[in-house]
């Protein structure tokens, strides 16, 4: 799995001119999924998110997490991540999973992150066409491949 965290003032996810979710303070979270992912990458993937240190303490410095914060998470597949540009200029996604793996792992990722984080978090819609508005705080923005732990 790929995820690119982006930490937000604010941000919404808009599908045919309906707001699905929103957020103030927290991270929008693109997630990636591949066929080769597991439950072991969901799991690393949200402990590592909720407790990334990207938030300022009174001293102005990235030490509080997610959960220090209580802040929120608004995620958004996509599939698009695992984009390949090696040839061409039409990107191939071979790599992403189809939709009958990428859906079961999508929802096992969003039901982790609500466990880990403690309350429920917002969504996109899997394979819609979401119009994403976020005002990114910093900015900062992380990209974490869970098949590079080491």
């Amino acid at each position: 799995m790929i995820v690119v965290v982006q930490k937000s003032l604010e941000a919404s996810v808009t599908i045919d001119g309906s707001v699905k979710g929103s957020i103030g303070v927290g991270f929008v979270i693109l997630v990636g999924i591949e066929a080769e992912d597991s439950q072991d990458d969901i799991d690393w993937l949200s402990r590592k998110i909720v407790n990334l240190r990207l938030f300022e303490d009174e001293a102005g410095v990235m030490n509080l997490s997610l959960i220090d914060v209580e802040g929120d998470i608004l995620l958004i597949s996509q599939f698009t991540l695992h984009a390949s540009t090696k040839k061409g200029n039409r990107p191939s996604y071979i790599k992403a999973a189809r939709p009958e793996i990428a859906i079961p792992l999508y929802e096992k990722f969003i039901a982790q992150l609500e466990s880990d984080l403690g309350k429920p978090i917002q969504t996109g819609e899997f394979g819609a066409d979401m119009k994403v508005a976020l005002v990114n705080d910093g900015p900062v923005t992380i990209i974490i491949d869970s098949k590079n732990k080491q």
